[in-house]
């Protein structure tokens, strides 16, 4: 099942063109899990993104589908399947979470009953208290975030868009935040699409990422492929004999550097295994203490995608 299809969509607000041909499908078989990390710097265009696929703004050029529908012509029919957390805050300063998240379901076809059921059945799952029954002009940030998170939860949704979830959360409460996403995501089988401008989040929820820049693709791919070890590339360190170890590796075809930690970085030649370090580690009188392949950090891969857009454009 394609939850979202895009196809060379472009978006402009006057003359300023936002969105230039984006183009990706996110899709499931239903019986997986599935998180895409929408990632981009400042002025990508992730907002923008966010409000076509809801349909609030009607591309100039191409084609946006949410299960099959075609937005904007079919929001109404789509959003059924779909629930938001924007960035910014919905509170209802007068009113408490539960009111809040009652009429959120009325406005979902619910009855008024089975509305506020629901509406503690999901303060319930994000671990929201007795403080449901304050006014949420008493809430904190945290507080408020996890009612974001539960009104677009309300009606069961398919699909769960999700723009900066753990904005004004402490550690503590990012980290289940996160886990919520998780649950969704990989045991209950909601297809989610999580913008955020902290990797760290979104390498600990998602299993893919898109990273936009000048409103363009610029990586889509699994992040387990994005941040795969780098061929030949090696963390090491040695017990004594530094010097001695450091220029056989050399005469053996291999180049190194000093990283800040204080081991050594080294790439190999090509069909040279790690079984080759410990004999010349051996035949220099040392040991090997330390030993690690390197991986690409989800953050070196976000840096170089944006580098050479900018570097291309």
């Amino acid at each position: 099942m394609t939850s979202i299809s895009l196809d060379d969509v472009h978006v402009s607000y006057g003359d300023l063109k936002v969105l230039q041909g984006m183009t990706f499908d996110v899709a499931t078989d239903g019986s997986t899990g599935h998180a895409v990390g929408l990632l981009g710097p400042n002025g990508a265009g992730k907002s923008t993104l966010l409000k076509t696929l809801l349909g609030f703004l009607r591309p100039n050029n191409g084609t946006v589908a949410l299960f099959g529908m075609s937005m904007p012509k079919h929001a109404l029919e789509a959003r059924q399947r779909l629930g938001y957390m924007p960035e910014r805050d919905i509170v209802s300063p007068k009113v408490s979470a539960v009111s809040l998240l009652t009429h959120c379901g009325s406005l979902t076809g619910m009855s008024r009953v089975d509305a506020m059921e629901r509406a503690h059945e999901v303060l319930n799952y994000v671990g929201f208290g007795e403080n449901r029954y304050r006014k949420m002009e008493t809430y904190s940030t945290g507080m408020c975030q996890r009612v974001k998170f539960a009104q677009a939860l309300i009606h069961d949704p398919k699909l769960l868009l999700l723009d900066e979830p753990t904005n004004g959360l402490d550690p503590e409460g990012r980290i289940e935040m996160l886990d919520l996403v998780r649950e969704l995501a990989f045991k209950r089988k909601v297809i989610v699409l999580l913008s955020s401008h902290l990797l760290h989040d979104v390498e600990y929820v998602c299993d893919r990422i898109i990273v936009m820049a000048r409103g363009r693709v610029a990586v889509d791919d699994a992040i387990e492929r994005i941040t795969a070890q780098r061929e030949g590339l090696y963390e090491l360190r040695v017990r004594d004999n530094r010097e001695a170890f450091l220029a056989a590796i050399e005469a053996a075809g291999c180049t190194w550097r000093d990283e800040h930690s204080g081991n050594i970085l080294v790439e190999t030649p090509l069909k040279m295994d790690t079984h080759a370090f410990f004999e010349i580690a051996q035949a220099q009188h040392t040991q090997i203490r330390h030993l690690r392949p390197v991986h690409q950090s989800l953050e070196e891969a976000f840096l170089q995608a944006i580098s050479a857009n900018e570097n291309g454009s």
